[in-house]
């Protein structure tokens, strides 16, 4: 049998797994205690718990050594950082144990600190005994599949309950979550030594919520957990972090309501959120698309100074973004950066992708790839490209000329993507001098422009009716690619015909096949209707159809009807003309 000791309640709000602890011999100047946990022998783990002069520390993994060798000397070794100041017993009672002597220690609480100085002879404990027969018949039952009879059972077996015994059952494997639940109230109602404290609720919602648990066991374990704390109210009685595991089992369910429903009660349950709070809350709202409840959550985290980790953070900035909130968004990226908290580069790129859909925060884009470094500059040509192509939309193309300079002094290179952005954004601007310019400048860098960039440009000196400029490109690019793009010809078609000069549109259209280009309906039908509208020459427009007949191509139904009108009416006036000559003869 093991023998157990009563809670100790120590002075700062630490939560120590509870562990199985072999006693070495007492001395009087302090207590060293060998602990071994529960699923190894101490051949193979151990940790050192120093009682001395009146305080407790829990050092670093040590290497075990056999019971009753300790070397007092071992207390100078390396602290794991977690360090309680004295504390008092709680309803226990004195007893001494002997070198090798196995006792069961549970988790410790912060309540006072009244531990003699220098130490004592004698470890202040409420030794009790858990019975292994007791034990293996309860969790026989609770791992088989519990029935109407599971409670009769269970009192059956007139059990001897502590907190010990509890928590030993909740934190066996194997175990469903329902039947844990059904234990836990069959416990908490049974007329014994047991009674409900936060060491056992923690550990009910830890083994509850392990893995993936059916949805009806979390939210009767939110309606055990909230009838006990409205019961058990009292400071520190809940702690943040039990309740958080509760809100992450909703957020991975995503059941944001109810999850905001556990965060409506901390303060009902005299418990105060942290950041895991907010962040496990807002997750499960954002899964439901609940921005409308997650923005205020995201407001209050921030204005509480409660931000989790960056990686966190990061991943409600994506959810603001999915949600349209990009201004909220960015103000959350720079509260986290000012904290030292940057999300992940996928984050910050996703960040700056959904600020420049929007004109009004193409800028705010722009100042984030300011805050990149050096190294995550190198692999940021995607975030670069869309803010360019932003700052071209909005006709801000003096800072989209700047920020490619920027990237070709600093990097990322840019390639003919960016560059064809810029060329673009000044050719339709009608900027051309600014636009060849630039394609000097990406020449010069050894790229090599390509239809889209010719086709661009050529299109702006067709809009501005420079024809001849136009064809000087058409005629450089001739010489550069062996195809040539549809778009191309198209747009030098319109603008000839838009000028009414037909033979050259009709020129280029016979060009075409030469370049690897077919000519589509549109290149005919523009043509069509220009000389059946502008030029009434039907003769040409019959010979055209009978082109797109041979080239399986088909005019649309509107220019049919259009070519014949215009031919009945062609002959209507050929007709009046006659007959005043016919009339004289």
């Amino acid at each position: 049998m093991w023998r157990s000791v009563s809670r100790f309640r120590l002075s700062r709000s630490r939560h120590i797994p509870r562990r199985f602890f072999s006693l070495p011999a007492v001395t009087s100047s302090g207590k060293t205690f060998q602990v071994v946990r529960p699923d190894s022998s101490p051949s193979i783990w151990s940790r050192l718990l120093l009682f001395n002069g009146g305080h407790a520390r829990l050092l670093s993994d040590q290497p075990a050594v056999p019971r009753g060798e300790f070397d007092p000397a071992v207390q100078d070794g390396p602290s794991e950082a977690v360090e309680m100041a004295s504390g008092e017993v709680h309803d226990g009672t004195t007893g001494s144990f002997a070198a090798g002597d196995s006792v069961f220690v549970d988790s410790y609480d912060v309540q006072s600190d009244s531990f003699p100085e220098g130490g004592g002879d004698g470890v202040i404990a409420e030794v009790r005994e858990i019975s292994p027969e007791e034990l293996e018949s309860v969790l026989s039952l609770l791992q088989s599949t519990a029935d109407v009879s599971f409670e009769s059972t269970l009192d059956s077996l007139h059990l001897t309950l502590c907190e010990e015994f509890v928590v030993n059952v909740l934190e066996t494997p194997l175990i469903t979550g329902e039947n844990l639940i059904r234990f836990f109230r069959w416990a908490s109602n049974t007329a014994s030594e047991f009674e409900v404290s936060s060491t056992t609720v923690g550990a009910l919602v830890r083994a509850v919520c392990r893995g993936d648990p059916p949805k009806k066991d979390i939210y009767v374990l939110w309606d055990l957990v909230r009838e006990i704390g409205q019961k058990e109210k009292g400071e520190d009685f809940l702690e943040a972090s039990v309740l958080n595991e509760l809100l992450a089992a909703f957020s991975r369910l995503g059941k944001g309501r109810a999850a905001l429903e556990v965060l409506n009660k901390f303060d009902e349950l005299e418990c105060v959120p942290d950041s895991m709070s907010y962040y496990f809350t807002i997750d499960a709202l954002c899964k439901r698309k609940s921005y409308e409840l997650a923005l205020p959550l995201c407001e209050k985290m921030l204005s509480a100074g409660l931000l989790p980790e960056a990686k966190d953070v990061g991943s409600i900035i994506s959810w603001l973004c999915q949600g349209r909130l990009t201004k909220n968004a960015y103000s959350l990226y720079s509260t986290a950066k000012e904290q030292g908290k940057v999300p992940p580069r996928s984050v910050m790129n996703t960040l700056i992708s959904f600020l420049c859909r929007d004109d009004e925060t193409v800028k705010l884009a722009r100042e984030i790839l300011g805050d990149l470094d050096k190294e995550a500059r190198r692999y940021a040509i995607k975030p670069f490209s869309a803010v360019i192509g932003a700052l071209c939309r909005s006709k801000d193309l003096d800072g989209a000329k700047k920020l490619l300079h920027d990237m070709i002094e600093a990097g990322p290179p840019p390639g003919n993507a960016v560059f064809n952005l810029v060329i673009n954004g000044f050719s339709k601007a009608r900027e051309m001098d600014i636009a060849l310019e630039v394609k000097t400048t990406m020449e010069r860098r050894g790229l090599k422009p390509d239809l889209f960039t010719y086709t661009v440009i050529i299109s702006g000196f067709v809009s501005g009716g420079d024809m001849e400029e136009a064809c000087r490109l058409l005629k450089e690019a001739k010489k550069k690619h062996k195809k040539l793009s549809p778009v191309m010809y198209h747009t030098l078609i319109r603008g000839y015909c838009k000028l009414e000069e037909y033979d050259k549109a009709l020129g280029l259209l016979r060009e075409m096949k030469s370049f690897g280009v077919e000519p589509n309906a549109d290149e005919y039908n523009k043509l069509i209707q220009s000389l059946c509208l502008k030029a009434l020459d039907t003769e040409t427009a019959e010979k055209l159809l009978e082109e797109m007949k041979e080239s399986g191509l088909y005019l649309n139904g509107i220019t049919r009807g259009l070519v014949r009108a215009v031919k009945e009416l062609w002959i209507e006036e050929l007709a009046m003309e006659e007959q005043p000559q016919i009339a004289a003869a």
